[in-house]
């Protein structure tokens, strides 16, 4: 697949692509994708060198606090490179995820006390009111069983305690923080139907929305 333009006769303009979605639903592998066939600047989700994920995993209600700070400091100082790089980037989750999704699952699971969500959620309100939201969301959709496949195959050996009802919490999580998205453009894409890695057709089809979206903005 050559690589294409998602300026068409538009005036220039730095995009802010982000790709949100639940564990094991190819975040990284569509980042890549876009990064190579749409020419864009890949920025990805701190995973490998995250020094609490692996006792997070082990003890999810004495790590879950410190864990999504860890995440929430990760993704502004990532927003303020985005925004100062000065080139179209393709981001690998959003800030909104983890204040929409993440932390408010982790409270309702009784792994995270009322105490520390408050806590965290002042402090995302206050950083996020200094960023920009991305110019399109791409939220990879999919069932919990699509997702334990696809975090089985790519094998992480922090993730195999992953609780299924955290997954599913999760999805429904997901599926609120969509349906109530006001901040700017959003593309869903559902995994069970768009195998984008292994299937051109579909990633052509993932792309042609994409330039769709996108041109549509003025």
């Amino acid at each position: 697949m050559s690589k294409r333009s998602i300026i068409k006769n538009q005036p220039k303009k730095n995009w802010h692509i982000a790709i949100a979605g639940n564990i094991g639903s190819g975040k990284t592998t569509l980042t890549a994708l876009l990064a190579k066939h749409l020419s864009l600047e890949p920025r990805y989700e701190d995973v490998e060198d995250n020094p609490y994920i692996n006792d997070f995993y082990n003890d999810m209600q004495r790590w879950s606090f410190n864990l999504q700070i860890y995440f929430l400091n990760k993704r502004l100082s990532q927003i303020i490179d985005i925004r100062d790089c000065g080139k179209s980037v393709v981001q690998d989750r959003t800030i909104y995820e983890d204040a929409h999704i993440f932390a408010p699952n982790l409270h309702s699971m009784g792994l995270m006390s009322s105490r520390d969500f408050e806590n965290y959620f002042n402090l995302f309100k206050l950083m996020s009111s200094l960023v920009q939201p991305p110019d399109l969301v791409i939220y990879l959709r999919g069932s919990v069983a699509k997702l334990v496949a696809q975090i089985q195959k790519r094998g992480r050996e922090y993730e195999n305690s992953i609780r299924l009802d955290y997954l599913q919490g999760l999805n429904q999580q997901y599926e609120e923080w969509v349906a109530n998205y006001s901040d700017g453009k959003m593309l869903i894409v559902n995994i069970d139907e768009h195998d984008f890695q292994n299937n051109p057709e579909d990633l052509s089809y993932i792309i042609d929305r994409i330039n769709g979206e996108l041109n549509g903005l003025f």
